[in-house]
């Protein structure tokens, strides 16, 4: 069995989790599901770096020791990774005592390597970033990273050989194109490294809350130098994996890194470098993700905007917020989120394509065939659907290998756009009428099939969904089932359907407070407030207002008058949902029903229900008038499609 390993950046207990934080480990998470269902044994690590001068002062300002407040914040992450089911095998923190001895064997071995010498630093120096910085690196006396005031320090100071290395590195970028991902970022790094690569300095002295050298170095002053942060949290990701005892190179020989774009310098720079040192084997992959925005301005806790992605989640749901990460930004590139794009995602992704496709399927195989379904047909019934799915799950398969979940769940939403489709093409209920029972079954079959392999492949980025519609056809989601049913495309022929509540109910309102407007006015503003020209007057209504209205495309399955009323018509409408609707409008005096049947109209889907002559309306149709008469608006889109 092929083995594997993924390692999310040691985060740094500065502060809580942030959505950043959140984003990058759900991607971890992913990243292992999905090797799972290839059938590899995967080792997830994740943790929390816990030394260096900004967390002693972090505590002291809370009147914590430096142990207590870190222990606080760790326990925080690692709380919400568990709230998030992150399948993580090991949680490490860097003031675990097996991880400071192994980051002191790691330094005694490149010190007697050579690689190591004591000298004296004399530079600038970021205690946000816990960076170094020389003078050309540096304007105004602000860090080039975070843009915080730097500090001078001069001290004694153990070095890193990393110039030596300098050669080795362009050497590995050339050998090994993919290394690092995407491309652009990996350009980045390129040039960092042609640019010359100075020694790096790796102690401090300034301060204790740190992994001290180990005995033996320089006895003299031994204990007034502790191991720089970066090298220490980075050793973190052997030390996870049995360094200085047996370090399990069946899994380090296929190490994957998931990091933030802003830490990517230390991960394919520095610590390739010093696995060139220990002589250790150099990761497979490093990916570099870009950074949130919140509705489109910086996060930033003076202005009150940042993300609580605990508080998203809690709101809307893990699997709701799991699924908007991973879709709504190609990975590397940054991303806003807005629960305006939330609740469009939930609303018409989630709710209207899947969960919709799954209830009319459970509700069309209980009325017509009491939930038990057979028919190796499918191919014969519906050959141009069947067609399309093979090379959508290629798509799909291609673009998780190429870390682009983005694009794996576009092709994923082709598909259940395709099981939509051909129920409002084929039109069961009608089919049944007819006594076609034979092409009925098989079109359901169809799109059991489609939403098992759905299922199948959505495990990796929302698991508990994935195992709740596969709970439906009663498959299990595992490696085996993955190979049959996506990469072999094999057909289920029967299946015994077991009903389960809808998956994600609609959203009307955000259902999280948000920034007040007078703290991101300033980034909002039009760039031109004068009134535009009209010659009428109209009520205005803010966008939250709008936003609040479902308009969906409705395609018309049957329309007659109502009994004693000389203005109603009784229409049953196919919005994309399980069953269709029946909705009255007040239009007989413009329309014959019979003309109607088959016409594509708007439909207001979430205004509330009314009774009108004894009969349920759920919705109301738009139509529009004026001196020559009424004509109803129409859209030449699917059933259920979102009108925005």
């Amino acid at each position: 069995m092929k083995k594997s390993y993924i390692t999310s950046p040691i985060y740094y207990v500065n502060d809580v989790p942030h959505i950043g934080h959140a984003y990058t480990t759900i991607v971890c998470d992913m990243l292992k599901k999905y090797r799972q269902l290839q059938g590899e044994e995967v080792f997830l690590l994740t943790g929390t770096d816990e030394h260096g001068q900004k967390i002693e002062q972090s505590a002291k300002a809370h009147n914590q020791t430096p142990q207590a407040y870190a222990d606080s914040i760790s326990a925080k992450f690692r709380s919400l990774w568990e709230e998030f089911d992150i399948d993580f095998d090991l949680f490490i923190r860097t003031t675990d005592s097996a991880h400071a001895k192994s980051a002191q064997a790691a330094f005694e071995s490149m010190y007697k390597k050579g690689d190591i010498y004591k000298g004296i630093y004399e530079g600038w120096y970021c205690i946000s970033c816990e960076s170094h910085f020389t003078k050309h690196q540096v304007t105004d006396q602000k860090c080039p990273d975070c843009g915080k005031p730097t500090t001078t320090i001069k001290e004694e100071s153990y070095f890193f050989a990393l110039s030596k290395y300098e050669k080795r590195l362009l050497e590995w970028y050339e050998q090994c194109p993919d290394v690092i991902m995407p491309k652009h970022k990996r350009n980045e790094v390129i040039r960092f490294v042609e640019s010359g690569l100075v020694d790096l300095s790796i102690t401090r002295t300034g301060f204790s809350w740190g992994v001290p050298l180990p005995e033996g170095i320089d006895s003299e002053n031994t204990h007034k130098h502790i191991l720089y942060v970066w090298l220490d949290a980075l050793i973190s990701y052997i030390s996870g994996i049995g360094y200085k005892e047996v370090l399990r190179l069946d899994l380090w020989q296929d190490a994957t890194h998931i990091v933030g774009k802003d830490i990517l310098r230390f991960h394919a720079v520095y610590w390739p470098a010093f696995l060139m040192s220990l002589e250790l084997p150099l990761p497979r992959k490093i990916y570099a993700h870009g950074w949130w925005t919140r509705d489109g301005v910086k996060m930033s806790k003076s202005i009150g905007n940042v993300v609580n992605p605990q508080e998203v989640a809690q709101s809307y749901g893990i699997e709701a917020f799991r699924y908007f990460l991973l879709r709504e930004v190609p990975f590397g590139q940054d991303g806003d989120f807005s629960q305006r794009a939330l609740i469009e995602r939930i609303n018409s992704d989630l709710s209207n394509d899947i969960g919709n496709l799954l209830n009319r399927l459970i509700g069309m195989a209980q009325k017509y065939f009491d939930l038990t379904l057979s028919s190796a047909d499918i191919q014969r019934f519906y050959p141009q659907e069947v067609a399309k799915i093979a090379p959508l799950l290629q798509k799909f398969q291609t673009a998780m290998n190429d870390m682009q979940p983005h694009i794996a769940l576009e092709e994923l939403w082709q598909l259940l756009r395709l099981g939509n489709s051909a129920i409002s093409t084929y039109e069961p209920w009608n089919m049944m009428k007819q006594d076609k029972s034979e092409s009925t079954q098989a079109l359901l079959m169809l799109i059991s099939n489609i939403l098992l392999k759905v299922a199948l492949c959505l495990y990796p980025i929302m698991p508990k969904t994935a195992k709740s519609i596969a709970s439906v056809l009663q498959c299990t989601i595992d490696s085996q089932n993955f190979e049959h049913y996506v990469v072999q495309n094999t057909f289920i022929e029967s299946s015994t359907l077991k009903p389960i509540p809808p998956l994600f109910p609609r959203i009307e309102s955000p259902l999280m407070s948000e920034p007040s407007p007078a703290q991101t006015s300033s980034s909002n503003t039009a760039k031109d407030s004068s009134p535009t020209p009209s010659t009428q007057t109209f009520q205005t209504i803010g966008i939250e207002d709008f936003q609040k209205l479902d308009l969906r495309v409705g395609v018309v399955l049957e329309c007659k008058r109502v009994p004693k009323s000389e203005k109603l018509l009784q229409f049953l409408i196919d919005l994309g949902e399980s069953k269709p609707r029946q909705i009255l409008s007040g239009i007989a005096k413009y329309y014959n029903p019979d003309e109607l049947v088959g016409k594509h109209v708007c439909v207001v889907a979430n205004l509330k229900p009314v009774k009108l002559m004894g009969l349920l309306s759920e919705g109301m149709i738009l139509s529009a008038q004026d001196d020559e008469g009424l004509a109803l608006l129409s859209v030449a889109k699917k059933a259920g499609s979102k009108i925005s």
